[in-house]
């Protein structure tokens, strides 16, 4: 069976004043049906550019959609119309965006952002959608959901909103779920309950999710495979267990070795990732990570390494030393 998601070759960027900024590079990945895919980097190394292009909602200008082909369900998304393409925003493909305080509607009750969905992409009438936006209140698990819906965004809690966020994007049943950071700022209480609110809702509506989070640690028990961006490119991709395990790009080393962990000595320091994300105005013909990384060779400055099997199955790393540095870490989730 074909993936659900096939992406290849997605390019975007954006012109500013200081030249032309290649914000997703070249990325291809697939999601299958019922698959967790998490997309992982910093900030500026193009993930939530990514998602957005998948649903071609780049602001033009000054950004543009440059090339590559996006295939959902067998039909390419980049060829249909904009009255084509409204149909699968919200509808086949849900998206909770990254901050739901400037993404809600601030004038408008609870309620009616979710009916608005329903009576656009399924032709409910008022009635029909109101029962259902009582239904999908409770599947969230928001409590007295009557009272809630009458409400504004400012009068709910931050994991309240999120959990609206979650309401609307599942709304109408869609094969394809993208998050983009649904955990940011909400304490790790809230952000474990979050998570497995989606993904509970995923196994029910047997849809796929997508995650985009700068925390690797956020999804370790969640995602079936990972792919870790750096610079507009990703420079890593497999299942979860290999990446986590044995990590062929130094980057992701890196990411791992910066988050807290609970098996760690309490006086244990954290290992930053030395130095500061790229200036994608800037880059030459090498690695885009050799500045900060300590397994750099002179080989690295001369070309950008591509994606090359690695040790596991269907692992994939972008550096000429993957090999060695899998076989030399070992990380533990």
């Amino acid at each position: 069976m074909p993936p659900l998601l096939e992406v290849t070759n997605l390019s975007t960027e954006f012109r500013t004043g200081l030249g032309t900024v290649p914000a997703v590079d070249g990325i291809s990945y697939t999601v299958d049906r019922g698959e967790t895919v998490a997309i992982v980097g910093e900030s500026g190394s193009g993930k939530t550019a990514s998602a957005l292009a998948l649903l071609r909602l780049i602001p033009d200008p000054p950004g543009r959609i440059s090339g590559g082909r996006v295939l959902f369900n067998g039909r390419d998304l980049l060829r249909l119309s904009d009255a084509e393409m409204r149909e699968v925003r919200g509808g086949d493909i849900g998206m909770v965006f990254q901050e739901p305080m400037t993404s809600l509607n601030p004038v408008l009750t609870i309620g009616r952002q979710i009916t608005e969905t329903l009576e656009q992409h399924r032709g409910a009438d008022r009635i029909t959608a109101h029962h259902r936006a009582i239904e999908l209140l409770g599947l969230v698990g928001i409590a007295d959901p009557l009272r809630r819906l009458k409400q504004y965004p400012h009068q709910l809690s931050g994991g309240m909103r999120q959990r609206i966020m979650i309401a609307i994007a599942i709304a109408c049943d869609p094969k394809l779920i993208i998050a983009d950071e649904p955990t940011t700022a909400l304490d790790v209480t809230i952000q474990a309950q979050i998570l497995e609110l989606m993904k509970s809702l995923t196994r029910r509506l047997d849809a796929a999710l997508i995650v985009i989070t700068h925390n690797l640690g956020v999804v370790a028990r969640y995602a079936n495979r990972v792919n870790v961006m750096y610079a507009g490119r990703i420079v890593e991709s497999g299942p979860a267990q290999a990446v986590y395990h044995h990590p062929g790009h130094p980057y992701t080393m890196a990411l791992l070795r910066s988050v807290p962990r609970l098996d760690r000595p309490r006086q244990a320091r954290l290992d930053p990732i030395a130095g500061q994300p790229p200036d994608l105005t800037r880059l030459d013909g090498g690695c885009a990570f050799r500045p900060r990384c300590r397994f750099a060779v002179e080989a690295c400055a001369r070309r950008r390494p591509a994606m090359a099997p690695t040790r596991a199955a269907g692992h994939f790393a972008a550096c000429l030393r993957s090999d060695e540095i899998a076989v030399a870490t070992e990380v533990a989730v």
